[in-house]
């Protein structure tokens, strides 16, 4: 029975333990966003977060503490900057944990640990913003406005079929096993097979 047992040990003396955890945070406080075990992502929160915390101090004492637990002085320097400046209203919660499936060589259970609103979720909800807008701009326009190019478009869709017909029967006779035929060229029989139709 694990009853008031802390933490995970992850198969690990402490200290690697803890130079694991060291770079999974250095890492997470670079990148935004990392890729790892679901239990390794679990017990790699709260460090997080308290550094997270501790940056909102900023002050000198609290960049001493963080140096200690982080690699990269360039890392420390972002997370106060940067980092604990984006969650000054927030109080906790500060990353999120999205479970991916099972890795395939060892069938372990990965997951993604990201810093919320970092600018690689912030540039997924623009992204997925702009693909809305462009949905919804067709759909705007009026009849009125669509005249003037609809005689150019309508051209360039005809000659897009044409295209996309010739295409498709090279693809058809490819498929076949024979050669397609070229557009224009009449193809010559041969006179050594009968003619099946």
């Amino acid at each position: 029975m694990r009853h008031r047992v802390h933490g995970r040990k992850l198969g690990r003396p402490t200290p690697h333990r803890r130079a694991l955890l060291r770079n999974l945070c250095t890492s997470l406080f670079e990148y935004g966003r990392i890729t790892t075990t679901v239990q390794k992502a679990k017990e790699l929160r709260p460090f997080a977060e308290k550094l997270i915390t501790l940056g909102k101090k900023d002050t000198l004492h609290a960049r001493r503490r963080a140096a200690t637990f982080l690699l990269k002085a360039a890392v420390v320097k972002e997370l106060f900057d940067t980092i604990a400046a984006r969650y000054a209203d927030r109080n906790g919660g500060y990353t999120r944990i999205i479970k991916l499936g099972f890795r395939s060589g060892d069938g372990a259970d990965l997951a993604i640990v990201e810093l919320l609103g970092s600018e690689l979720s912030v540039k997924k909800a623009e992204k997925a913003a702009d693909e809305k807008a462009r949905k919804e701009k067709p759909r705007k326009e009026s009849p009125e406005a669509d005249e003037g190019p609809s005689t150019e478009s309508s051209e360039e869709a005809k000659e897009k079929q044409s295209v996309a017909k010739k295409f498709s029967k090279k693809i058809k006779g490819a498929l076949k096993g024979k050669k397609a035929s070229k557009p224009g060229k009449a193809t010559k029989a041969r006179k050594d097979r009968p003619e099946t139709t």
